[in-house]
């Protein structure tokens, strides 16, 4: 395959995939107006932060995957390249410990003050009065907003200091997060607003989605103890930034950021940014993702993507359907021979019938597989019929 590289990414990683036989170009200077001319007949594309928009997603006449090497995957045009039928992929939970911890480290910083020691010692000021007053961690509460991977691994690491940890209650978690959260323990509340009402401390761990797209505002932020502190280490676009500002200022709150509203997507650069410069915030650039360990799992998963889309399987897509669409399934079971499903679709074709999904699988042995469509229609029984007189059908089931 024919594979460009828009961000940085190791060098071992990239010779991998050159030996085993694809076309490797690395280009990380390219920003995201500079993609749609860059592209050419590159077949994947692999980003970190760097956009990619509708238009150079409609310019890529061979690109057939996009991979984002982190979690977030709200830098690229997700509904554009659904349109064309480019898989967006990206790399769940590898970057996890490393935001868990720099979360961790804005905590701590926030309790001792740790960038205004450093400040004051730089400038040869002694001032061990001021900076002794320090509430300390253990026993105080944490609010985690987002229990995924980042938001247990931050709940595992703050309770290790003494902190009791609360999140909201929520249908449908898996098996193994419930244990993960059984071992903090997480204690569930009801919702937000007695997250908010309750803790000393709010963290932020969510992906940026219109449902979160200004979670952290006036109304959440009207509920919160005078005094304290937010964290967000997950997208910018969760804070809206003036309610922010706000609260601190009537509330006396502290604050530890990672991300912002309209940050530089390049790695260097000028930022003015109000709340980033307020005394009562400590901010960092972005960095959470940003350990050697973290870039390291993130290039093992993006090598296994690329791998298994080579041999016809693709991993954690995030631009698919997430459950069977269609009116009705319908079940083949056929023997594996040349024609067999060119029949069936020929049938269904002649009936009128959209297949919206498709899957066959293939039995040991490889004398027989079975087909599962999802069609817009469900077969009459004539249509049920011819598929059932196909020289190759073994078997036909309608469900739903």
């Amino acid at each position: 395959m024919r594979i460009l590289f828009a961000d940085q990414f190791p060098e071992p990683h990239r010779e991998v995939l050159a030996e085993a036989g694809h076309e490797v170009r690395f280009d990380p200077a390219l920003t995201g107006d500079d993609l749609p001319a860059a592209l050419g007949d590159a077949e994947l594309l692999v980003v970190r932060s760097t956009k990619v928009s509708r238009e150079t997603i409609e310019s890529a006449s061979e690109l057939a995957m996009i991979v984002r090497a982190g979690a977030g995957t709200n830098t690229i045009d997700k509904a554009a390249a659904a349109e064309r039928g480019i898989y967006v992929c990206n790399t769940p939970g590898k970057n996890a410990l490393a935001v868990a911890e720099l979360a961790l480290g804005l905590l701590i910083a926030l309790d001792r003050r740790i960038p205004d020691n450093v400040a004051d010692l730089r400038e040869g000021k002694w001032d061990k009065k001021t900076y002794s007053e320090s509430q300390g961690l253990a026993g105080r509460s944490l609010g985690i907003v987002g229990v995924g991977d980042i938001g247990l691994a931050f709940a595992e690491r703050a309770a290790a200091c003494g902190m009791e940890v609360f999140a909201v209650a929520k249908a449908g978690r898996d098996k193994a997060t419930l244990a993960r959260a059984a071992a903090v323990p997480i204690h569930w509340v009801a919702d937000i607003e007695t997250l908010a009402q309750q803790v000393d401390v709010l963290s932020f761990h969510v992906p940026a989605t219109p449902a979160t797209a200004g979670l952290c505002g006036d109304e959440l932020l009207e509920l919160v103890k005078p005094g304290a502190w937010i964290l967000n280490t997950s997208r910018g676009e969760v804070v809206d930034e003036d309610a922010l500002l706000a609260a601190i200022e009537e509330k006396d709150l502290r604050v530890g950021l990672d991300v912002y509203a309209d940050e530089p997507a390049e790695g260097r650069g000028t930022f003015t940014s109000r709340l980033a410069q307020h005394p009562n915030v400590y901010g960092t650039h972005h960095i959470g993702a940003s350990t050697e360990q973290a870039q390291a799992a993130i290039a093992e998963e993006v090598l296994a993507i690329i791998e298994a889309f080579d041999q016809g399987e693709v991993r954690n897509c995030v631009n698919l359907e997430p459950s069977a669409k269609g009116a009705a399934t319908l079940v083949v079971r056929h023997r594996n021979e040349v024609g067999a499903l060119s029949g069936v679709l020929d049938v269904l074709k002649g009936a009128g019938i959209n297949i919206e999904q498709m899957d066959n699988e293939l039995f040991a042995g490889g004398a027989a597989a079975v087909a599962t469509l999802h069609v817009s229609a469900t077969p009459d029984d004539t249509t049920v019929s011819a598929l059932t007189d196909l020289d190759a059908t073994i078997h036909v089931d309608v469900r739903g």
